[in-house]
C-alpha cells in the first residue's frame, strides 16, 4: 500500500508506503487488480500530478487572504487549483458549519481559512498517516488556524467495495459539505466509493464533493452512486485537470 504525503512540503512521484500502519492487508486479489487497473489509469494519474498555474495560485491565495507563499507546492498528487476554487465557491455560498474531508492536505489549509472568513464553521479532517495528521495541526497553526484533524487507519472492509476504508473516529452526526480525496487510490481504484457510507449524515441541501473524478475508477464509482443515491443531483466538472464530482442532496 502506499500513499503520498501533500503538506507544504514538495511531495516526491512515488508513493510512501505506508502498509505498516494498516492493521488490516489487501488481498492479493486487490493488489494484482490496482497493478493491472493502473495500465489503464495512467493518463489520468499523470495528470494528477499537475496542480495548476502560478496565476491560478495567487488568485486563490489572494481569494481567502493567505500568504503568497502558503502553498509552496502545488501538484505532484496535491489538489489542484479547480479543485480548491470550487471548495471555496461553495463555502463562500452556503457557510458550511460543518465540512468533512478524507484525506489532509492543501485543501485542509485552503478550507479552515475559508470557513474563517465565511460562517466560522469546523473542519474534520481524516488521514491514515498518523505523523502527517500532527503535521497538519502545525501547518494550520503557522497560519493562526485551526481544525479537528484524526488518525483514521485504513482498516474498515465492506461487501459493497473493494479495498480498505478509513477506520473513522468521532464522525459527526451531520455532514454540510464532504469532500473525498482519499484513500489514495493505490488502496484500490474504487475505495472511494465507501464514501457512501457518510451520506446519510449529509444534511438535506448539503454537498459531496469527489476529487479525481475523470479517472476510470471514479467514473464506476459515480455511475454506482447515481443509481443508488437517488436523492442526490450527481453533477461531473471537468474544468481542472482530475475532474470534480459534485453531489447535492435534495431537498
Amino acid at each position: 500500500m502506499a500513499q503520498t504525503l501533500t503538506t507544504k512540503y514538495l511531495t516526491g512521484l512515488l508513493a510512501k508506503d505506508f502498509s505498516h500502519t494498516s492493521p488490516t492487508s489487501r488481498t492479493i486479489g486487490e493488489k494484482l487488480f490496482q497493478l493491472g487497473f493502473a495500465v489503464v489509469q495512467w493518463p489520468w494519474l499523470l495528470k494528477s500530478l499537475y496542480g495548476g498555474t502560478k496565476a491560478q495560485k495567487a488568485a486563490l491565495l489572494e481569494r481567502v487572504k493567505l500568504e503568497s507563499d502558503a502553498l509552496p507546492h502545488l501538484g505532484s498528487w496535491k489538489a489542484d487549483t479547480y479543485l480548491l476554487h470550487r471548495i471555496v465557491d461553495e463555502i463562500e455560498t452556503r457557510q458550511p458549519q460543518v465540512v468533512v474531508e478524507l484525506g489532509s492536505g492543501a485543501t485542509s489549509l485552503v478550507i479552515a481559512k475559508a470557513l474563517s472568513l465565511h460562517g466560522r464553521g469546523c473542519l474534520h479532517s481524516y488521514d491514515q498517516h498518523e505523523p502527517f495528521v500532527r503535521q497538519m495541526e502545525e501547518w494550520l497553526a503557522e497560519h493562526e488556524l485551526a481544525a479537528r484533524f484524526y488518525h483514521a487507519p485504513l482498516g474498515e472492509r465492506d461487501l459493497a467495495w473493494p479495498g480498505l476504508w478509513y477506520d473513522l473516529p468521532e464522525i459527526p452526526a451531520t455532514i454540510d459539505m464532504l469532500i473525498i480525496d482519499g484513500p489514495p487510490w493505490a488502496v484500490h481504484p474504487f475505495a472511494r466509493g465507501m464514501a457512501e457510507r457518510l451520506f446519510d449524515r449529509v444534511v438535506s441541501g448539503g454537498i459531496v464533493l469527489l476529487d479525481d473524478a475523470a479517472r476510470p475508477g471514479e467514473r464506476i464509482v459515480a455511475r454506482r452512486w447515481r443509481r443508488k443515491w437517488t436523492d442526490f443531483n450527481f453533477t461531473f466538472e471537468g474544468g481542472g485537470t482530475k475532474g470534480l464530482l459534485i453531489g447535492r442532496k435534495r431537498g
